[in-house]
């Protein structure tokens, strides 16, 4: 699809991070904005950031865990701007979780859910059948992570399963908009490939009285910051990726219609080839060896 002056793009978690990252690069190619987030000052000060580098944009508070805030978005869009050209859902939560898998709260998985697969889903029920009715071309750009998409790290078991999700969901998404013969197309999105400077460590701040846990954590939330700090006292060294890197990806495979928007990278590559060849030998998954802690 090609990206043209005028088109509405509709980003999620769109405060902040790769969000904000991907929102800008739409403005930077002459696309209307749409900004969605739960987080009503950081999508304020967003919204007004762009808006002094002469951007069109629009922004609404929505927490797309909860289905009728995102079809009242989807309202709202069509009222404002008459049509949507890509969508991004991006917005995501890690869940906190600590402990084995039988020792999480619900509410964790709950919370998880909520954002990162129902999220996804709400945001493709509510957009994509006016995106195909308005018959033009469009995309739909889903977010997923290595952790999960590719193969889980086990101490993040529950936003992992998420992201799993998400990769399964995008794959159906665009099997089903192949035999429907539109011209919306799907990708999904694996940010990085090192880690990057987000929201996502501090998810609790936005965390709905709803999925309150239902005992306190054991251990303080940790920055990513202390988790830096932590990694080089340890000697590891640690890599980011800069967002905008992943807004780029993002534009250019939405204008190449490419469903992997995968980065290269030798760790990735290594661990996909592990999976695959312990699926088909049948064996035991050893590419979690280096993540199982004692």
């Amino acid at each position: 699809m090609e990206l043209e002056a005028g088109q509405v793009a509709v980003v999620t978690g769109a405060a902040s991070g790769i969000g904000l990252a991907m929102a800008r690069r739409f403005a930077a190619e002459g696309l209307k904005v749409v900004l969605a987030d739960v987080e009503e000052g950081a999508l304020e000060e967003a919204a007004t950031g762009l808006r002094e580098d002469g951007a069109a944009v629009h922004a609404r508070v929505v927490d797309v865990g909860e289905r009728e805030e995102v079809f009242a978005l989807a309202e709202d869009v069509y009222r404002t701007f008459g049509a949507v050209h890509v969508l991004c859902n991006n917005a995501g939560v890690g869940s906190g979780a600590e402990g084995r898998m039988w020792e999480h709260d619900p509410n964790d998985w709950k919370w998880a859910f909520a954002v990162n697969v129902w999220g996804v889903f709400h945001g493709v029920q509510a957009f994509v059948p006016r995106m195909l009715a308005g018959g033009g071309a469009g995309h739909v750009v889903n977010t997923s992570s290595g952790d999960g998409g590719i193969a889980p790290l086990p101490t993040a078991s529950v936003y992992a399963v998420t992201k799993a999700a998400v990769v399964t969901l995008t794959e159906s998404l665009y099997a089903h908009l192949r035999a429907e013969h539109a011209r919306v197309g799907a990708s999904v999105l694996f940010p990085g490939p090192h880690m990057l400077r987000t929201g996502l460590w501090e998810s609790h701040r936005n965390r709905p009285a709803r999925y309150a846990k239902q005992r306190p954590r054991r251990t303080p939330y940790r920055s990513l910051g202390q988790w830096e700090a932590a990694m080089r006292e340890a000697g590891r060294e640690v890599r980011f990726t800069p967002v905008e890197e992943v807004a780029g990806l993002v534009v250019d495979g939405i204008r190449a219609g490419r469903f992997w928007l995968l980065p290269e990278s030798e760790h990735s590559d290594a661990r996909i080839r592990a999976r695959a060849r312990s699926m088909l030998d049948r064996a035991d998954p050893a590419y979690l060896e280096n993540f199982i802690l004692d």
